[in-house]
This record gives structure tokens, C-alpha cells and sequence, in this order.
């Protein structure tokens, strides 16, 4: 365990090797259960869901496994300390008596994050300000120097948890954000989180076992996600070296080879013989999807099409069709009631027999016009927009729904 405590204060562990220990993977809203799965893939045990996050136990080699290839995840963070706190001064006397310098050095850097809650620790910035006095006075006292602070590439990034009087130190062993896959060489106008496409795919229930098909795809992203898991690729294959882990004094590089040679081994292991399809009308934007796809080279994957969704055919047999259409918010589209009325007419003329389609909105107002009722609603957020995803179940005859309105999709 890494949370220890004697005579009610904090002792840190120093957990290495096999040794298990407790983590937390964040993630966004609706992704829990996926994300749980995914970690047991990677041999968590003691698997718990929360809210946008997944606790869980594991050594090491779990916490690399989990980093390098789950695609829901956002951060994989490792509980350092636990205390209680009820004002600032106890904030800091219980900080400093932690013993930092059994992880960091002087000459390294480090950063906090800090989130608080209740009616003690009302400042969260201040309260990370105290946590920090804490650290680095103490490395004065003792070695006469003192670790620098890094807000954008810190060889430590501590996340600061205070929840009434709870106090939790965790430390952040992804570094920035594992949306950030390393595969993106241009972006369009609003660009989906690699995470928020990597999830929707994964709800969809999508085995690999269909063709792939985004209509309105932009800059790639949520085909890239889909070719990469076509062709096992894992999540972070892309990101080169950005973890904050290999920082770490108990990085084991020999255990890191290990584990993402095992991973890498899997990388076109699946027999997929079927068709991942893009399109767009903005030709300045497909050549973004082309370019990223290039870098990631799946560009021998993926078909991209340039036109309007309505003159462009799925392909041929079953397919599942995932897609992002604008919402008004970021994209401006003058009519954007007609432009979903004619996205619902495409399913219906085009789509119809063996098609079912996913589609992500925050405009309810908007997918009223859509004319077909969907089967499924989740709840999901893009950014800070609100949204649902929602699936239609396509079919023949599908067409004498065209004349109905949609439910609200709230």
C-alpha cells in the first residue's frame, strides 16, 4: 500500500518492482465501466468505478501497461499521502513533515495541481501555494537547496486533493494528458479529444468485425482512433518518451521495455478485412485527416472522400457510422435545423438495411429535425459542452419515419 500512517502521521512509500500498490485512473464522464475494462486487461485488480474516475491495485508494470494502452484513460495517478488538515497552518506542518527528498531531488521540478472542496480550503490555487511553501522549505532546511518549480513540463506533477479536512497527495504518472497521443500534425476548427473519440468507439460496442465510416470526419481523429484499434496499435504508441514516470527515481527501464515490447508485439495481429471510410466537404480540412493520417501511417488504412455527406455512399456491407456534425457552438452552420434534417434524410435514403449510426450533439434543439427516434442516449461531455450520443437503428423502410420529429434528445 502507499497510503501509510503511524501515530497518525503520514509515512511515504516507496513502493517499486512487484510490489502493489493503489492508483487511480481519471477519465470522462461515461467512459467508467469502459475504462474499468480496459484496466483489467492490463491486471488490475480490486477494480472500483467512481465519478470520471477508476480506483484501482496494481504494481508497476500495471501502472506502465496502463499507460501505454488505454485509450479511455486521461491520467494514471499513484496515492503518495493521505492526512487530515483543519487550517492552513496544519495544511503545511503536515506537508512538510513528509520526507519529499525520497522522491525528488533539488535539481529536478515539480508542480501541483489543486482542487478543493468545503468550507476549510475554499482557495484551491492558495492551498496549493502552502503545499508547495512546504516542499521547498523543507529542502532548505535540510540540503540548503531547493527543487524549481515547471508549470508546463515538471519532472513531478502532484495532484492536490482536499475534500473538507481530507487531504490526498497523488502523484501524476502520465505527465500531460493522455488525449494527447502524439499522432496529431494539424487540427481543424474543432477537433474531438482523442479520448472522447477512443470512447464513443468503445460504446458503440464495435468489434472490428464491420466497416468504419465517419461522414463528416474533419481532421481524422475519431478515424485514427478506429484504424488504431483495428490494428491494435496501443493508445500512447505515438507519444515517444512524454511520461512522467521515466522520470521517476524507481523507474525500471528494463520492466518499461518489457512491458511495451509485449504490447507492440500485438500491432497488426488482427485479421481485419474490412473498410475505414472519411469524408468531408471542406477539402482544406481533409488534407489535415490526410496529413495526420500519413504521420501515423494508416493513411494506407483509411479512405477519405471529399463531398457532401449526402452525395457520398457508406461502403458496401455492414457498417457502423460514427460521427461528430457540428453544433453550433465552435462551427457555425447558418441553418443548423436543416442541416441535421438533411443528415436524418441521408440515413434513411442511404444508410438504410445494414447501417446503424452514432452521432454526438449539444444541440437537442437541432437533432429534433433529425427525424428517426434513437435507441440508445448516453450522456457525454465535449469539453464543457453537454452532449448526448446517440444511436439510430437503421433499416429497410426506414424512410416513412422521415415525416416524424424527434424527441427531445435531453
Amino acid at each position: 500500500m502507499i497510503i501509510q500512517k503511524e501515530n497518525g502521521k503520514v509515512i511515504p512509500s516507496s513502493a517499486s518492482g512487484r510490489e502493489k500498490f493503489k492508483m487511480v485512473a481519471k477519465t470522462m464522464m461515461g467512459f467508467e465501466e469502459i475504462l474499468a475494462d480496459e484496466l483489467r486487461e492490463c491486471g488490475a485488480e480490486n477494480i472500483e468505478c467512481g465519478k470520471r474516475a477508476v480506483y484501482f491495485d496494481g504494481d508497476m508494470r500495471v501502472l506502465y501497461r496502463a499507460n501505454y494502452t488505454c485509450r479511455t484513460a486521461l491520467a494514471i495517478l499513484k496515492p503518495f499521502a493521505e492526512f487530515e488538515a483543519n487550517n492552513e497552518q496544519e495544511l503545511y506542518d503536515q506537508v512538510y513533515r513528509i520526507k519529499w527528498e525520497k522522491i525528488l531531488d533539488v535539481d529536478c521540478t515539480f508542480m501541483i495541481d489543486s482542487t478543493t472542496s468545503g468550507e476549510i480550503f475554499t482557495h484551491s490555487f492558495y492551498a496549493a501555494l502552502k503545499t508547495k511553501d512546504a516542499i521547498v522549505d523543507r529542502f532548505r532546511r535540510n540540503f540548503g537547496q531547493r527543487p524549481s518549480i515547471d508549470t508546463e513540463n515538471a519532472d513531478y506533477k502532484f495532484n492536490l486533493y482536499i475534500r473538507d479536512n481530507q487531504v490526498t497527495i497523488l502523484i501524476n504518472s502520465s505527465g500531460e494528458s493522455l488525449h494527447k497521443r502524439g499522432y496529431r500534425q494539424a487540427v481543424g476548427i474543432a477537433p474531438i479529444n482523442e479520448v472522447l473519440a477512443a470512447g464513443m468507439i468503445k460504446l458503440s460496442g464495435w468489434k472490428c468485425d464491420c466497416n468504419f465510416y465517419d461522414p463528416m470526419c474533419g481532421s481524422g481523429t475519431i478515424l485514427i482512433e478506429a484504424a488504431m484499434l483495428a490494428n491494435r496499435i496501443p493508445a500512447q504508441y505515438y507519444r515517444g518518451d512524454r511520461f512522467a514516470f521515466k522520470r521517476w527515481k524507481e523507474f525500471n527501464l528494463g520492466e518499461w521495455k518489457s512491458v511495451k515490447a509485449q504490447e507492440d508485439k500485438k500491432i497488426g495481429s488482427l485479421d481485419f478485412e474490412y473498410e475505414i471510410w472519411g469524408n468531408d466537404i471542406d477539402m482544406q480540412v481533409l488534407q489535415q485527416a490526410e496529413k495526420n493520417l500519413e504521420f501515423a501511417k494508416l493513411h494506407h488504412d483509411v479512405m477519405l472522400f471529399n463531398g457532401s455527406f449526402e452525395d457520398q455512399d457508406p461502403p458496401e456491407g455492414r457498417t457502423l457510422i460514427i460521427t461528430n456534425p457540428p453544433y453550433g457552438e465552435r462551427i457555425k452552420v447558418e441553418d443548423l435545423n436543416n442541416l441535421y434534417e438533411r443528415l436524418g434524410d441521408t440515413f434513411k435514403r442511404k444508410y438504410g438495411g445494414q447501417c446503424e449510426v452514432w452521432l454526438i450533439t449539444s444541440d437537442f434543439e437541432a437533432i429534433k429535425h433529425i427525424g428517426l427516434k434513437p435507441s440508445q442516449k448516453t450522456p457525454l461531455l465535449n469539453g464543457q459542452l453537454d452532449c448526448r450520443f446517440l444511436h439510430f437503428e437503421l433499416y429497410e423502410g426506414s424512410r416513412k419515419h422521415s415525416g416524424e420529429s424527434e424527441e427531445s434528445a435531453e
